[in-house]
């Protein structure tokens, strides 16, 4: 009965040391993520967690919004946002080319119309052309923000800039970046607008719209979304734990679920 006894206290033992090792390796990881990524993170954050014991204290932000609060001094220990603005981080030595890695991919601009109206032929670039002209009204968002510039080009293209115009509506101001494509597919489904255009993914989530398609052809300009481990992260393990399982098939699934392509392992 002693030894039994014994061998019962060794494994309890054992047991708290085990549990308080794998509580002396978990880590906070600050996480500063553009908006894009937002309900992707919101779905692989808790499984993370509960895979790992590490935790997550993630703020999400614009696109340019991030890329200004890390170059203003912001610090954190992950940054997700587009390639463009990971390549001007690694420029000011805020991380290293060698911690970046690609985790997903947007699949552009898409169109979208309110639920039950008619979809409209967008086809090819002169189905779009014939359907923005028609259009009463369209949205696409701040004119200074990420999915404003590159519709503005769109249309330039197409040239109908200046028709456009006069039919533009534009989400009220104080909106902000950080509810862009909320505040685009909102406007469509009140029906203050005919056709909302912004990224295909920010899209999917909003009530009372029907994605019609992405941009055709060679008017559609892919985002890529990278995430980089800092220069000055406080656990570069947990950190690097936190890249790695956003590159697994698991993250792949959700990824995909929420409207954008996984990175290639």
């Amino acid at each position: 009965m002693k030894i039994r006894l014994r061998i019962a206290a060794a494994n309890i033992g054992f047991m708290f040391l085990l549990v308080g090792g794998i509580a002396a390796q978990a880590a906070e990881v600050k996480v500063l993520s553009s908006n894009q990524m937002k309900t992707v993170m919101e779905d692989l954050g808790p499984k993370f967690e509960r895979a790992t014991g590490h935790q997550l204290a993630i703020t999400f932000a614009g696109l340019g919004a991030v890329v200004k609060r890390v170059k203003g001094g912001e610090t954190a220990d992950v940054v997700i946002t587009l390639r463009e603005g990971i390549d001007s981080i690694v420029k000011d030595g805020k991380a290293a080319a060698g911690n970046v890695t690609v985790v997903a991919r947007s699949r552009g601009l898409g169109v979208a119309v309110r639920k039950g109206a008619p979809k409209p032929d967008i086809s090819s670039p002169e189905a779009l052309k014939r359907t923005l002209l028609a259009a009463k009204s369209i949205t696409y968002g701040n004119p200074a923000g990420v999915v404003g510039i590159q519709f503005a080009k769109v249309l330039d293209r197409l040239g109908i800039a200046n028709e456009m115009k006069p039919k533009t509506v534009f989400y009220p101001g104080g909106a902000g970046e950080a509810v862009a494509g909320e505040a685009v597919g909102i406007l469509v489904a009140n029906g203050k607008v005919e056709i909302g255009v912004f990224h295909f993914h920010e899209l999917i989530p909003v009530a009372g719209i029907e994605l019609v398609g992405p941009l055709p052809g060679d008017l559609q300009e892919a985002i890529v979304l990278s995430a980089a481990i800092m220069t000055g992260a406080k656990d570069a393990g947990a950190s690097k734990a936190l890249v790695d399982f956003l590159r697994t098939p698991e993250a792949a699934t959700v990824i995909k679920a929420k409207g954008m392509e996984p990175a290639t392992p």
